[in-house]
């Protein structure tokens, strides 16, 4: 940190004292890098909650000398949401809905709030907001704002700019403004005349540049690149609200902006078009614009076979045979109106003869994979199901849709002339084209490369009559190229409007205008092989290319939809999501900005409130698994040092729940009292949790004989450590339905899955305890493995083999099933349970829900009878040792708040389902002094007489 900010940050304390302004690595590290190719570390991060705070800053930066760059959910393509000085984080706090005007179809808000809070606030009203990027869920209005963003329903809503009413700004040197289709206009008028004479400068520019205004801006829908001054024209109004739209903050900072809502369609159908490639379904976009669709949606096969790869086959259904595919969606006020619209436009298209095939997706389930699939596709591009990366810089140039066709054709053919290959997707009925190409990114070779394809690019663009960027902005990675697709008058006109509005160059500066060069800043680098417990088989180099996975698409920053990322949920902390301790985890291989590898207390601060649910293993679109990662620092950062206390406590507890099982009635009396807490908190473990009581070694060995079946098994069924300590009904009430449904097992309950472990990273003793296990399972028989506690099924079958990489660990990975899987794949087709209730409550482990992904406990009861599954997605927030540790109780608790106790304080009689053996633990915690007890899913389906009834 420069003496200036340092200076910068006391007087900051002093002028704005409820202003938070950290610094420092462990602050600063994920702020470094948005969804770009560009690393830029900034020298503090500030927090504003209020216009106030922001005029502050930018008042006392422009005094030092100082630059600010405004982030929204730094989901940004282009290396737009990252600088070298102040970045102002307006998510964390200024994200507030202030005004919704229904009758005029408007809507005031702050700059900070994520587009799908604003959609959820208008949706009952049926209204929304038009534009809808793909990062919908964790993208920012004053993102979108900044970059003039699009979206899936271009074709229909156009840009962010057409839905702009006015714009609240603060200006370079801290004054407050705001922006309309009129003008500018001071919110102080004692401004002392700088809005006036701002606005005068702007028109003055405007008069003498009319003529390169009028030719070169505007010729196309989709054209974002530079400055978007005909919106200034004499014959627009002087509309400086539109104007500063796709500024990228370099000209003012957005504090809020009035936004023009639209109705929301009663009716849609969504078309799937195969073809051969994506040129052939380029040709067709002129007829299908032709039926004025809301969408026209493409991408090519490589997306779909890493989605499928990664979250199962049955993650994209409704798709027809093809190598690239069309979505068309079409909505109208009439269903059946729409619907005869959607057949006549399929005959249509198949007497032009280009398509391979053609639906109309009938099920809303079909529609919602198939959206997601499109709307995940810059992270599954990013890193393939072969392997490879690809990388953006050249993802969002656009043509007239009637020239796409031709534009893509001699793209490949470019592609091919530098020896690159890409994988395309995008906006194809808005003639944009989203592309991640395998760049070298790490070489000066493969950098070289990159400059020359992004030059020749940007000409080709041009020649077909094109923009350089689409909707993502010119940032770092095109601005230098402006001076390919526009006059040397109008760049000088962009230089002036910059001027204009920051005579210092201090707001985002490096982009659009005075560019950066392209290839400077880029974040990837050759970094040297870490020696690692875990083999990262996955990952060709090894732990520095498992945590280059994250890509910043920032997926793990959404509030709703899946499981990641409990701890950024809870607490809205960019260091608390798994992007942020990914970029933490960068920064630690890369070995600059953080310089003490390993024993990093900055990491291991990132690291701390991850709760190891693995639910990013499955959420995120690349693969990002911060639990491993997690288990793979612990274990470095603490070799040859002394641990936190509750490592010994809860990461042995197999091995003490062994030894209380032989006098289990004394040690829970014991742990029930005054020496239960002395315990509880000399092991680091909170005691505002009851410990949950030991079962006794004879009760287990009574409970398996008792649900002995005669004849020959099938199956083994596995009793994990804490089925065997605590909850050893379970494994009898497994091993009856397992019987029951034809596939009788023997029992294997002197093991461990080593997962406890793992998860406080002792991975020396893991690998022990796995080997063991290995070696007792590894037999030469083919059974399968069934695992009653979810978290252990999951250990056996991904932590197991990637710790120990031996093909014995895979051969029994292979084997290994979850109690759901188990009966969704191995029970008799004519089985049939006994009666189930009609309505559950459902907590799904984050474990199993992540690593079985096709294998569902929802899925199961649905098809067994149960009427309606009320599935609480998000971690229960126990999750293991993690809330038993006494400084993660809290956030163990808010964790629960976001989906779990609602759902227990509302329960109206229906019963609780939670094989987890910690979701169970969590909920009894929350309700069980109100009754309530989970049932794991064996329980419910135990056809035994003594059965456990239903819970209210």
């Amino acid at each position: 940190m420069t003496a200036a900010v340092t200076s910068l940050v006391v007087r900051l304390a002093e002028i704005a004292p409820g202003l938070r302004v950290e610094t420092g690595p462990g602050a600063t590290g994920p702020y470094g890098y948005d969804a770009s190719n560009y690393r830029v570390m900034p020298q503090a991060v500030a927090f504003p909650r209020t216009a106030d705070d922001v005029v502050a800053v930018l008042r006392t930066c422009r005094e030092a000398g100082v630059p600010v760059t405004a982030r929204g959910g730094g989901t940004s393509m282009a290396g737009n949401a990252v600088g070298s000085g102040v970045v102002l984080d307006f998510s964390r706090y200024m994200n507030r809905i202030l005004e919704i005007d229904t009758e005029a179809r408007t809507a005031r808000v702050e700059a900070g709030l994520v587009l799908d809070a604003l959609r959820s606030a208008t949706a009952l009203d049926g209204l929304d907001f038009g534009p809808d990027p793909s990062s919908h869920s964790r993208c920012t209005l004053g993102g979108m704002v900044g970059n003039d963003a699009c979206g899936n329903r271009s074709v229909r809503d156009g840009r962010t700019s057409g839905h702009v009413e006015a714009l609240e700004i603060v200006t370079a040197d801290g004054v407050r403004a705001v922006a309309d289709h009129r003008g500018l206009h001071p919110v102080d008028p004692r401004d002392g005349g700088r809005i006036a004479r701002l606005e005068a400068g702007l028109k003055r520019l405007i008069a003498d540049n009319l003529a390169p205004i009028r030719t070169e801006l505007g010729r196309i829908p989709r054209q974002v690149s530079g400055y978007q001054l005909h919106h200034l024209l004499p014959e627009n109004g002087f509309d400086l609200a539109r104007a500063l739209v796709g500024t990228e903050g370099t000209c003012a900072v957005v504090t809020a902006a009035t936004v023009r809502l639209v109705a929301t369609a009663q009716a849609s159908a969504l078309l799937t078009l195969g073809y051969d490639d994506v040129v052939a379904a380029a040709e067709d976009v002129p007829e299908i614009l032709r039926w004025s669709p809301s969408a026209v949606e493409g991408m090519d096969e490589a997306i779909v076979a890493t989605m499928r790869a990664r979250r199962g086959p049955d993650s994209v259904t409704g798709l027809p045979e093809g190598r690239a595919w069309l979505y068309v969606e079409l909505e109208g006020d009439d269903q059946a109106a729409v619907d005869g619209r959607a057949a006549d436009l399929l005959d249509v298209l198949k007497t032009r003869g280009r398509m391979t095939g053609g639906r109309v997706v009938e099920t809303a389930a079909e529609r919602r994979s198939l959206w997601r699939v499109r709307e995940d596709g810059a992270g599954l591009a990013a890193r393939l199901v072969d392997g490879g990366e690809s990388w953006p810089g050249w993802e969002d140039a656009a043509v007239a849709p009637e020239n796409l066709a031709a534009y893509l054709r001699d793209f490949r053919k470019l592609l091919a002339s530098h020896e690159l290959s890409g994988v395309l997707y995008g906006h194809f009925g808005a003639g944009c084209v989203h592309v991640r190409i395998d760049f070298d990114l790490a070489t000066e070779a493969g950098q070289a490369v990159m400059r020359r394809f992004l030059t020749e690019a940007a000409a080709l663009v041009v020649e077909h009559g094109g923009t350089l960027s689409g909707e993502h902005g010119d940032g770092r990675a095109r601005s230098e190229l402006l001076e390919v697709m526009y006059s040397h008058r109008m760049i000088a006109a962009f230089a002036a409007f910059k001027r204009t509005f920051d005579p210092d160059g201090l707001l985002n500066p490096g982009v659009i205008v005075d560019p950066a060069p392209l290839d400077a800043d880029l974040a990837l680098r050759e970094l040297p092989l870490l020696q690692t417990s875990f083999h990262f088989p996955h990952d060709e180099d090894g732990f520095a290319g498992a945590v280059r996975r994250c890509v910043g698409v920032g997926r793990c920053r959404s509030d709703v939809g899946g499981v990641m990322c409990p701890s950024y949920r809870a607490t809205g902390e960019e260091n608390a999501s798994t992007r942020g301790r990914a970029r933490m985890l960068q920064e630690m291989a890369r070995g600059e900005a953080i310089q003490d590898g390993w024993r990093s207390t900055e990491v291991k601060d990132a690291l701390d409130l991850c709760l190891s649910c693995k639910a990013c293993s499955s959420d995120c679109p690349v693969g990002v698994d911060m639990a491993t990662y997690k288990a793979e620092f612990l274990h470095q950062h603490y070799k040859g040092r002394l641990r936190p206390r509750s490592h010994y406590s809860l990461g042995w507890l197999p091995l003490t729940s062994v030894l209380a099982g032989y006098a289990a009635r004394p040690v829970n009396a014991l742990l029930r009292g005054p020496v239960g807490k002395l315990l509880a908190r000399l092991g680091g473990v909170t005691i505002q949790r009851r410990i949950p009581a030991f079962a006794s070694r004879r009760t287990l060995r009574r409970i398996l004989r008792a649900a002995r079946t005669p004849g020959p098994a099938k199956a083994v069924l596995f009793v994990d450590s804490f089925t065997r300590a605590f909850r050893p009904a379970i494994a009898g009430a497994a091993s009856r339905v397992l019987a029951d449904a034809g596939v009788p097992c023997t029992t294997q309950d002197d093991l461990c899955c080593g997962l406890t472990w793992v998860s406080t990273g002792q991975l020396s003793v893991a690998r022990q305890v796995m080997a063991r296990t290995v070696d007792a399972l590894d037999n030469g028989d083919d059974w399968p493995i069934i695992v009653a506690e979810p978290s252990c099924a999951a250990a056996l079958k991904r932590d197991l083999p990637e710790l120990l990489g031996t093909r014995a660990a895979r051969r029994v990975a292979d084997r290994v099933h979850s109690f759901t899987g188990a009966l969704t794949d191995l029970a008799d087709p004519a089985w049939s349970p006994p009666a189930l209730p009609e309505n559950v409550v459902l907590q799904t482990h984050c474990h199993e829900y992540a690593t079985f992904t096709s294998r569902r406990p929802a899925d199961l009861l649905r098809r067994l009878g149960v009427t309606s599954v009320d599935e609480a997605e998000g971690c229960c927030g126990l999750a293991g040792n993690f809330g038993f540790e006494a400084q993660h109780y809290d956030t163990s608790i808010a964790v629960a708040e976001l989906a779990l106790r609602p759902r227990l304080d509302n329960l109206d009689g229906r019963t609780v389902v939670a094989d987890g053996f910690s979701c169970a633990t969590q909920i009894d915690h929350l309700a069980g002094d109100r009754g309530v007890r989970a049932l794991h899913l064996a329980e419910l389906l135990d056809p035994a007489p003594e059965r456990p009834g239903t819970v209210s």
